[in-house]
């Protein structure tokens, strides 16, 4: 339960500190210690759950008495707490720092559902290892689901692309738009986990239809990708670059010629 309380606090406090307004020197706010925060109840999950294995193998080897009805009223008013707990934060935001917080609280959950049981198999039959096993089995579901926290927590962090989006389907769908001849320098990455942003560089067709084809671009953003803060630098298909004609005759201005060349 100490372990618990700690997660919540640690969640709680990412989360105001989330909330705060953006400033001159933060221009992007603080919604990364929501990042910060889960990379850090994931680690300490890890820990966790490797100290509960390296106890359960020694129980395995060096079984312990057990009072298998004292264990099972300890276990029952521990789930009914973390049920209330896990509730509770299942019907709020489910961000990747509540995600983590959840997922103390569900390891705790399962942890004192595995002692309940253990309790009543120990209770009527007296097999001790029941307990240090079911340990074991929970701790992996936790490891696999720590791992996958821990990954995306440092996704976040190295301003990866949000693995929930893939950077060629964003920029095939931006170089469809009508008058966008071709899309580069995409980048995509999050400053929280419910907020993406994106920059590129959109070669156009038309400069002058600039305007009509950067609203359709935050359309397409908006609606199939869920992306609502881009950064769009349009590029004209041709360019004109100038140099001086070294053929020219010189007793004559210097000649200007033209080259384009196409993207």
């Amino acid at each position: 339960m100490v372990n618990d309380a700690a997660a919540l606090a640690l969640a709680a406090g990412a989360a105001w500190l989330a909330r705060r307004p953006a400033s001159a020197r933060h221009s992007y706010g603080f919604g990364r210690a929501e990042f910060l925060a889960a990379l850090i109840n994931s680690v300490a999950l890890l820990i966790l759950v490797a100290w509960i294995t390296v106890s359960a193998i020694q129980r395995l080897h060096d079984p312990q008495p057990v009072i298998g009805e004292a264990v099972s009223l300890a276990a029952g008013a521990g789930l009914a707490i973390n049920v209330l707990v896990a509730w509770l934060l299942s019907r709020g935001e489910r961000n990747l720092n509540v995600r983590a917080a959840l997922l103390h609280v569900m390891g705790d959950l399962l942890g004192s559902v595995a002692a309940l049981l253990s309790g009543i198999v120990i209770a009527f039959t007296g097999w001790t290892p029941i307990d240090p096993l079911l340990s074991l089995g929970i701790g992996v579901l936790i490891v696999v689901s720590s791992l996958r926290l821990l990954r995306e927590a440092l996704q976040g962090l190295m301003e990866g692309t949000p693995f929930a989006l893939a950077p060629e389907a964003v920029g095939q769908a931006l170089a469809t738009v009508p008058g966008v001849a071709s899309v580069h320098d995409l980048h995509i990455w999050s400053v929280a986990s419910a907020q993406v942003m994106l920059s590129a560089h959109l070669v156009v067709r038309d400069v002058r239809q600039w305007e009509t084809v950067l609203e359709v671009c935050h359309k397409v953003l908006n609606e199939r990708f869920d992306i609502h803060h881009a950064t769009l630098q349009p590029e004209p298909e041709t360019r004109t670059v100038h140099w001086l004609d070294t053929d020219a005759n010189p007793a004559t201005p210097a000649a200007t010629l033209e080259k384009t060349s196409f993207r």
